[in-house]
C-alpha cells in the first residue's frame, strides 16, 4: 500500500487550492484518512481527518475553510483549502489507517509531504 499525495503549489492569500491523495496497492479496506501539516519550526498537526462512515473532524483554524471528502471508488482523499492565509503555510501530508488484503490487521501509512505556499 503507498500514499501518493499531490496539488501544493504557491497561492496567494484568500485563494484556494485542492489536494489529493492516493491509496494504492492491495487495499483491504480503509478506516480513516487524514492531512496533517508542518510549518517551519513547528510541530505537525491534524489539520483534517474523514472516517469510513463519512464522518469528519477539523483543526479550529481551518474549520469553515477547509473541506476533506473521500472518493471511495478511486480510493482518493482530497483536502479542499480556500481563503487561504499565510499561516496555512506547512508541508502538508496525508495518513491513512488502511489494511492490506494480505494483513489481518490495519497500519499506518505516509504519504510524502507536498508543500503549500500562501503568499502575496
Amino acid at each position: 500500500v503507498q500514499l501518493q499525495a499531490s496539488g501544493g503549489g504557491l497561492v496567494q492569500p484568500g485563494g484556494s487550492l485542492r489536494l489529493s491523495c492516493a491509496a494504492s496497492g492491495s487495499i483491504f479496506s480503509i478506516d480513516v484518512m487524514e492531512w496533517y501539516r508542518q510549518a517551519p519550526g513547528k510541530q505537525r498537526e491534524l489539520v483534517a481527518r474523514i472516517f469510513s462512515d463519512g464522518s469528519t473532524n477539523y483543526l479550529d483554524s481551518v474549520k469553515g475553510r477547509f473541506t476533506i471528502s473521500r472518493d471511495n471508488a478511486k480510493n482518493t482523499v482530497y483536502l479542499q483549502m480556500s481563503s487561504l492565509k499565510p499561516e496555512d503555510t506547512a508541508v502538508y501530508y496525508c495518513h491513512g489507517l488502511l489494511r492490506d488484503i494480505t494483513e489481518t490487521t490495519s497500519r499506518n501509512y505516509w504519504g510524502q509531504g507536498t508543500l503549500v505556499t500562501v503568499s502575496s
